[in-house]
């Protein structure tokens, strides 16, 4: 696999393991429309190759990402300042134009590709991370950081509001008066803050970051399905935000369904003639366990 970025770098290990490199190490790796664009088009489309089974992504020098680019001209985040849409009219049409480009948050729709990935996400925080370079990870499964990492949730500072997600997120790992606290404060937090308001898995030293980022994705994917990872995925994020049991009850029904049929004989036969298992269930080919209307 070849990608080729102007914003990113992209390397992938023979296990899989694709570490994805914010790359604009003059600018601190600060998020403009064209790394938007890439990030979108890498989590929406390249990852999801099936020689790639896991992510892991970090920032190039010395931060992970500084933030939205603000010296760009007009409106910094891409947006058309002519429009005037109501919540009706942008809730039934958020997908059409002018809203898909002119109104719609440029990083909500990356952490959303992020979220709609069937594979496992890490991201190594080695450096500073404020505004969506902090709320991008948030769509990731878990977040290493270094000892130098920084994070802020800075909106407030600029009069905006939290973004990509991030407010559907961030509760849910932190809980909302840990978020609540976080955001309006908009303070720079160190990474034994982000530790103990369990915002990080683990703390490293900055040369053993991304090496333990690779090797937990490793552990995550080796020996493992794809098929049952991506469904386990899905499911882990849907469900516990299903107003009922019986919804993940049926999506589990479904998966583990699809599963015993696929690569589930595999995993059986494996483990009763004691052998390691040979998977062929591929992410990108999954089945569909949930209604299209949700």
């Amino acid at each position: 696999m070849d990608f080729e970025y102007e914003t990113l770098a992209v390397e992938i290990d023979g296990d899989g393991v694709a570490t994805l490199t914010l790359n604009r190490p003059d600018a601190l790796n600060a998020f403009d429309l064209t790394m938007a664009r890439e990030l979108l088009r890498f989590f929406g489309e390249d990852a999801w190759d099936d020689g790639i089974r896991a992510v892991v992504v970090t920032g190039s020098g010395r931060a992970f990402c500084a933030g939205m680019d603000l010296s760009a001209e007009g409106n910094v985040f891409g947006l058309d300042e002519t429009l005037r849409p109501t919540p009706e009219e942008f809730y039934a049409h958020y997908d059409e134009e002018p809203y898909q480009t002119g109104v719609r948050d440029t990083g909500g729709k990356v952490t959303l590709a992020i979220d709609a990935l069937p594979k496992p996400v890490i991201a190594a925080v080695n450096g500073a991370a404020v505004g969506i370079g902090a709320t991008m990870t948030l769509a990731m499964d878990a977040r290493l950081a270094s000892s130098k990492a920084r994070v802020g949730f800075v909106f407030g500072r600029l009069g905006i509001v939290p973004e990509a997600a991030s407010t559907w997120f961030l509760p849910r790992i932190v809980g909302l008066a840990q978020a609540l606290e976080w955001v309006y404060s908009a303070d720079i937090l160190d990474a034994d803050e982000l530790l103990r308001g369990r915002l990080v898995r683990s703390i490293h030293e900055p040369d053993e970051l991304v090496p333990a980022a690779q090797e937990l994705a490793r552990k995550w994917v080796s020996g493992r399905s794809a098929t049952a990872l991506g469904l386990a995925r899905q499911m882990l994020r849907r469900n516990g935000a299903a107003p009922h049991p019986l919804d993940a009850h049926l999506a589990d029904s479904l998966a583990m369904y699809y599963t015993s049929i696929g690569d589930g004989k595999e995993g059986v036969a494996a483990f009763l003639e004691k052998r390691d298992p040979e998977y062929t269930g591929s992410a990108s080919e999954l089945p569909r366990i949930y209604p299209s209307v949700q």
